[in-house]
């Protein structure tokens, strides 16, 4: 997660990761990070179950996302 980002999430292949802006909503970002995989990395559809990279490993998201994706889920 980081600061001052131009969107919610954006894919950094030098870092050969996706960059999450803190404070954005949790469905947003689930979205977003669903939406890169999917469309710009050839990832498999994985809409209503766990986030997968296009090689078949679970994507792992960041601790601090973690407790409100938990709160929007069970609201």
């Amino acid at each position: 997660m980081t600061e001052n980002l131009a969107g919610i999430a954006v894919w950094d292949p030098d870092e050969v990761s996706i960059r999450v802006a803190r404070g954005a909503p949790a469905g947003d970002v689930l979205r977003e990070v669903a939406d890169i995989l999917m469309i710009d990395l050839g990832a498999p559809v994985s809409r209503g179950g766990p986030l997968r990279c296009f090689c078949g490993m679970r994507v792992e998201l960041p601790h601090e996302l973690l407790p409100r994706v938990l709160a929007a889920e069970a609201g």
